[in-house]
């Protein structure tokens, strides 16, 4: 049993860390909804590649971004990712949109028009169930900044790697222990260094470090957070 989750719980770190798996598992345990900002980027660096636009082109970027339609669910067990109402959940995660989704996500007026889309949801979702779990890189910094609960989530460089060469090889795209590393230190290269909203902790963060740990562990301390927080309420079963 754990208690129902009130409130937002603010999840960020650079890939490979664990914070997708984490998030669901958490929202999950807690009766809580669920927010992939990072799917959002996604959607639109999609549909930058789908129309043949140069990533590059922030002007270009900034006015499709405008005019695309995109949409995302909020339960931790289906969520959901839209464009145009098409379901593309696995298509966003293939390599060519991890290759441009840093440079799409750095244009400031993409990441001005999703973070208030995101905010709206994040407001939406508090109305009905009360609780949500919010993950991306810059959720406690800046569109959550105000979340009882900030959480960094870290660990080595080695440890993210193999993580992702794992997620490659489970989704059928196969990458080598070096070539996972290229990809994850260039993310995090320009994740950290955009002028919009880098990838970074919140001064308030409480930082994770998961290269040891087992998913249960981060799961069972952040709840433990959570409580200490005073942001779970009246109990509710567990998913099995």
């Amino acid at each position: 049993m754990a208690g129902a989750l009130h409130g937002v719980v603010a999840l960020d770190g650079p890939s490979g860390t664990g914070k997708t798996t984490v998030a669901r598992t958490l929202a999950a345990r807690l009766g809580a909804g669920y927010l992939d900002t990072g799917a959002m980027y996604r959607l639109v660096t999609l549909a930058v590649l789908r129309a043949g636009v140069d990533p590059a082109d922030a002007t270009a970027v900034a006015e499709l971004a405008r005019r695309v339609e995109i949409g995302v669910g909020t339960s931790p067990e289906l969520p959901r990712a839209l464009l145009a109402g098409e379901d593309v959940g696995e298509e966003i995660r293939t390599e060519p949109v991890n290759r441009a989704v840093s440079a799409v996500s750095a244009v400031p007026e993409v990441r001005a028009l999703l973070v208030a889309s995101q905010r709206s949801i994040i407001a939406q979702v508090l109305e009905g169930t009360g609780g949500i779990v919010v993950e991306g890189r810059d959720i406690g910094t800046t569109v959550a900044p105000d979340a009882p609960l900030k959480v960094f989530l870290t660990a080595s460089e080695e440890v993210r790697a193999a993580r992702r060469s794992a997620q490659d090889t489970a989704a059928g795209r196969e990458s080598s222990p070096d070539e996972a590393r290229e990809s994850v230190v260039r993310r995090d290269r320009l994740d950290s260094t955009r002028a919009a909203s880098p990838l970074r902790a919140a001064d308030d963060a409480v930082v994770f470090d998961t290269s040891e740990l087992k998913i249960d562990q981060v799961i069972v301390a952040l709840s433990e957070l959570a409580s200490q927080r005073g942001l779970l309420g009246c109990a509710v079963e567990a998913p099995k």
